[in-house]
């Protein structure tokens, strides 16, 4: 079993010694593969810098992990570490990414713009089973209760090896593993821990500001139950068509054939025949 760790936080970040620590010892051969800088809010942008058109790694390891446990720096957004990590980049393909432990809770619809759930989302697009786990604390000091709730939520991921296309979204309240409640099933709650509003504009520039969300509004979400001493677990489904029982927009036109596209060249196809009909540039 190979498990990779990423994160948003950075290859500095303790939270990824943590998930290592729990892959080893659920057997694992692990790498540490997380950007070189933070990628908070990079959601599950595909960003890199590149030299010379490759991807660029640097030797870079996070403090206190294990000896035996291989670790990269990527100067790439956390969902393309993910992504390439898919497709051999550094390695055999992954049979899980843990992504975390992120700095900070990742709760309610604000999970949308978090790097930390990006990489375990673009993960399981690729078909490989994703856990992401997060602290809600931006300097935490309790990690102990962070790898005892991410033992436990890797173990139920192990056991679903056939859940690949939903995300384990785990957060963790900081406190002393006395002092937590448990782990519970949540749902999202419609915000995140933290809201932003406009304070001012002016011309030129807009400014905001930030502040905490009270969620006595929403009980039992996640974000309820984290400030209540419980960890949380919400499954999220990566991205999916949903058409439903809506009716969606739809015209006829007046063509009356449609040319395919070659996306691996660009390449224009005329309908029914195999010759080139002309050139786009691939994006």
């Amino acid at each position: 079993m190979r498990v990779l760790i990423t994160n948003d936080d950075g290859i500095a970040s303790p939270g990824l010694v943590v998930l290592a620590e729990v892959a080893l010892a659920a057997g694992a051969e692990v790498l540490v593969a997380a950007p070189h800088r933070q990628y908070s809010g990079a959601s599950a942008s595909l960003t890199a810098q590149e030299v010379g058109g490759r991807l660029a790694l640097v030797d870079e390891r996070p403090p206190g992990l294990p000896p035996e446990v291989a670790s990269l720096g990527v100067k790439a957004a956390p969902a393309l570490i993910s992504f390439v990590a898919a497709y051999g980049a550094f390695g055999p393909r992954p049979d899980y990414v843990l992504s975390g432990v992120n700095l900070g809770a990742n709760t309610g619809r604000a999970t949308l713009h978090s790097g930390t759930v990006g990489a375990a989302l673009s993960a399981a697009t690729q078909g490989i089973p994703a856990l992401a786990v997060s602290i809600a604390s931006p300097e935490p000091q309790h990690w102990a209760t962070a790898r005892l709730v991410a033992e436990h939520a890797f173990a139920w991921l192990l056991s679903r090896p056939d859940d690949e296309e939903r995300v384990l979204n785990v957060n963790v309240p900081d406190i002393p593993v006395d002092q937590l409640r448990g782990l519970r099933p949540a749902y999202l709650a419609s915000f995140g821990a933290v809201q932003a509003r406009v304070r001012e504009k002016g011309h030129g520039y807009v400014q905001l500001t930030y502040s905490g969300v009270d969620a006595e509004e929403e009980p039992g979400s996640d974000h309820d139950l984290l400030l209540r001493g419980w960890a949380t677990a919400s499954l999220l489904t990566s991205p999916h068509d949903d058409p439903g029982e809506t009716e969606l927009p739809s015209f006829e036109g007046d063509g009356d054939e449609r040319p395919t596209v070659d996306v691996s060249s660009g390449t224009v196809m005329s309908s029914g025949d195999d010759r080139p009909s002309g050139e786009i540039e691939a994006d």
